[in-house]
């Protein structure tokens, strides 16, 4: 494959990689698979399934893994970066957008709109997820006790990813039904035959000098910055404190964007205070609506935590820095994990412990996703909470004399959009921003 022509690919498909993770992959999935005729489509499956192992954005790291197949390193390289950039610009745009204009009028009612919008998002994606996921009773009480050790025990999220993990394990030896779907027909890719057929091997092979320097690379790239950080800013601004927890947060985001939303909610709101649970279901409705990872929300969390709290620096300079900081070290890992693991990858298919392992995570995932959607819908909905707390339970109640109808109205229908009419994220989107436009401009309440 010319890299020039793979290039220019990768870009043309970074600009239509909206609707999240399940939208990113069918574009690549039409363009790869299905018009360009660049991978097969058992091939392209296994590929996906690889990425779905790890932590971080599934869809960009599948985006580097065929980069890394038609290219070598250098097209993985071109492919991941690619797959973010037009996000991170665009995201870096509207965050300057809310921070400087975000108290106007037309600005809160369109994000009021956006915020009511991305509740719909996440419930539409807690059905398909646990649509595809849940399929024994064992993994939907799976599903069911991570909702509530993360909304009425307040257990860690990783806690409960690992303890998921060790549950699929578990079922996979002493009751493998429970955890190994039943095969299912897929109809073939008609067309002449991919440049990356299913069969074939890359001719890179393992070896222990590839994965020393993998690691040596990432480590570099990824310590310098923060080295850099601590040393200039100290071991406590709020450059710092970002640059570690979203490091952290990228080693342990199994199960996509949604699930690890849960956690950078709870952890950027309660913990770190760098904006407010209504700033955080805005900052998703803007990564909703730009191209490329969900998980790009980081950015405007970051960007939003430092401009409040720039240290000696200007706040949109600080802002600027931590919201590009951030940025590194959230994808630095993915080419990692690629890199390090691509030539191991065939090795992964017939692995059954590691795929009851995986299906384990993905149940309790459903429960994340279900967590968040609560989240959201706490503090999109209501204008009001209060904490309950009993011994090791503690839950977080609405005020039901503060409810919003104008966001609650804008939520149902775009529910009713998405999940009846079938209408795409950004087209929904679109509808409720200018619903809430609307509201905003003819004085409307917003409780």
């Amino acid at each position: 494959m010319p890299f020039r022509e793979a290039v220019r690919a990768w870009f043309l498909i970074s600009l239509q990689t909206f609707g999240g993770p399940a939208g990113q992959i069918a574009v690549m999935q039409r363009e790869l698979v299905e018009q360009r005729r660049w991978i097969g489509q058992q091939r392209f499956l296994h590929a996906l399934s690889y990425c779905t192992l790890l932590p971080g954005p599934e869809a960009q790291q599948l985006a580097i893994y065929v980069g890394w197949l038609l290219n070598g390193v250098r097209g993985g390289l071109a492919a991941g970066t690619l797959f973010v950039l037009p996000g991170v610009i665009a995201l870096l745009g509207l965050s300057f957008l809310y921070v400087g204009l975000g108290e106007t009028t037309v600005v809160s009612a369109v994000f009021t709109g956006l915020g009511a919008a991305v509740l719909a998002v996440v419930a539409q994606a807690v059905h398909r997820v646990g649509a595809k996921a849940l399929h024994s009773p064992a993994l939907v009480a799976l599903a069911v006790a991570a909702f509530l050790a993360l909304t009425v025990l307040r257990v860690p999220f990783p806690a409960v990813v690992a303890a998921a993990a060790l549950i699929g394990w578990v079922l996979g030896r002493w009751s493998p039904r429970a955890v190994h779907a039943p095969p299912r027909a897929s109809d073939p890719v008609r067309g002449p035959a991919p440049l990356v057929s299913d069969d074939a091997m890359h001719q890179a092979t393992p070896s222990w000098t590839h994965a020393f320097w993998v690691l040596v690379l990432g480590a570099v790239a990824w310590g310098v910055p923060v080295g850099a950080v601590i040393l200039l800013t100290g071991g406590r601004s709020v450059f710092t404190e970002q640059a570690l927890f979203f490091s952290g947060a990228a080693l342990v985001t199994f199960g996509g964007a949604y699930a690890v939303l849960a956690y950078v909610a709870q952890q950027a709101v309660e913990v770190h205070a760098w904006l407010t649970p209504g700033e955080m279901v805005r900052g998703l409705a803007l990564a909703e609506s730009t191209p490329g990872p969900l998980i790009m929300v980081v950015q405007f969390v970051a960007f939003v935590g430092a401009y409040r709290d720039p240290g000696t620096l200007d706040p949109w300079v600080a802002a600027v820095l931590a919201s590009l900081l951030t940025t590194w070290v959230t994808f630095v890992p993915c080419f990692v994990f690629i890199f390090l693991g691509a030539p191991h990858v065939e090795g992964l298919r017939s692995n059954r412990a590691l795929t009851a392992a995986l299906t384990g995570i993905t149940a309790a995932v459903v429960g994340v996703i279900a967590h968040l959607a609560l989240f959201l819908a706490l503090h999109t909905i209501f204008a009001a909470t209060v904490d309950v707390r009993s011994g090791p339970v503690s839950l977080e109640i609405p005020v039901w004399e503060s409810v919003r109808w104008i966001p609650l109205t804008i939520t149902l229908l775009a529910g009713f959009l998405l999940l009846r009419l079938r209408w795409s994220v950004l087209r929904t989107l679109a509808l409720c921003a200018t619903l809430g436009l609307i509201s905003g401009l003819t004085g409307m309440p917003m409780r």
